[in-house]
């Protein structure tokens, strides 16, 4: 049995099994070099454990699905791990499939972090057909208690309008009262396309993303256990600090609602007390129709929103639109779903672009 952390997702192209079948006698032999070292277990054929670098002798070999996975895992991991990343940088993460390489790569890892909560509709697929037996799969997001996709991802806008109106009432008199209501929320059982995967935008469910991750690098290296821990300590205390700049930084706004590309930020807008409202749903590639457009330009106009928020991995063609119709400014608020080489080449990461975000989110609310 192949050690696995976390309940599984369920849902991917039947092409993929049947490259799974095919792969499965020969992925060892088809892993890239540059990237991918022995099957966990295994040795090189290279010679001795004296002439293997130390990356291939010493580290745990770890594949992170998508750019936050990636970067959760390499700082819990630190010098004792080798992470790599599987979505290439500028890539859109949500409709990704593993290519050939990929999945060799995957057989010849000790450990595979993920996020789950149907973000990667691959997984469970990939992890059926391997034939590594000591390959440790890692949900980042299990027992955090996933939210259901919403009614705004729905486009039922007057549901937002009125809960905006709800939120401009309520706004910062405590902690969001949607923080603490769990009726509409699912702690397992991936229902796909019924959950809002993206827990890693608020900074405090990111802490316990980052403790999940913290567990399993444990399992599969408990010899250097506390030097995980000591990892993790130190960056879930940047990531606490992270959440108390979000909290400060987002109280007293003069409004509390923003519009967004995608339903990406549903979990910054509970714990923040905010409300967002999405022109597209949990897809960042899905087109809004004239309908849905309409309703939002509606909302933007009977509110006066002054900013129309895009990311930077698909087109902005549709949030111009309609900032143009309304007569606002489009500002990027990113989604962390993927960084574009330009963004890695200038040392930007998760505390970076999310303080780049909390800036953004800032000056829109207090237009």
């Amino acid at each position: 049995m192949k050690r696995k952390y976390g309940t599984m997702t369920y849902t991917t192209g039947a092409f993929l099994l049947s490259l799974m079948l095919i792969l499965g006698g020969c992925a060892s032999n088809a892993a890239d070099p540059g990237t991918a070292g022995t099957a966990a277990g295994g040795s090189s054929a290279a010679g001795t454990e004296a002439e293997q670098t130390p990356a291939s002798a010493d580290k745990l070999k770890v594949e992170a699905s998508f750019y936050p996975m990636y970067e959760f895992a390499r700082q819990v991991g630190g010098d004792l791990a080798d992470v790599k990343l599987l979505v290439p940088s500028g890539t859109e993460p949500h409709d990704w499939e593993p290519t050939p390489q990929d999945i060799a790569r995957i057989e010849e890892s000790d450990m595979l972090v993920y996020n789950g909560a149907g973000m990667e509709s691959w997984i469970e697929q990939v992890l059926d057909a391997s034939s590594n037996t000591e390959l440790l799969a890692v949900e980042a997001s299990d027992n955090i208690g996933v939210m259901k996709a919403s009614e705004e991802e729905g486009h039922d806008h007057a549901h937002e309008e009125a809960a905006a109106e709800e939120a401009h009432d309520h706004a910062h008199e405590g902690e969001s009262e949607a923080a603490h209501d769990h009726d509409h929320e699912e702690a397992s059982g991936h229902d796909h396309g019924g959950l809002d995967p993206h827990v890693w935008l608020s900074p405090r469910l990111a802490v316990q993303e980052v403790r999940n991750i913290q567990a399993a690098f444990a399992k599969a290296d408990p010899d250097h256990a506390d030097q995980y821990k000591s990892n993790a300590d130190a960056y879930a205390a940047k990531l606490e600090a992270l959440d108390s700049e979000f909290k400060e930084g987002l109280s007293g706004t003069k409004r509390t609602d923003f519009i967004t590309q995608h339903a990406a930020f549903g979990y910054l807008a509970r714990d923040y007390g905010l409300t967002q409202v999405p022109i597209a749903g949990l897809s960042p590639d899905q087109e809004p129709a004239a309908k849905e457009m309409s309703e939002v330009v509606e909302f933007a106009k009977k509110h006066d929103v002054k900013t129309i928020f895009f990311e930077t991995l698909v087109s902005s063609k549709v949030a111009e639109t309609i900032a143009s119709e309304v007569g606002a400014e489009t500002s990027v608020l990113n989604p962390l779903e993927g960084l574009t080489e330009e963004e890695m080449a200038a040392g930007d990461d998760y505390l970076s672009v999310m303080r780049a975000n909390l800036e953004a989110l800032r000056t829109a609310l207090n237009q």
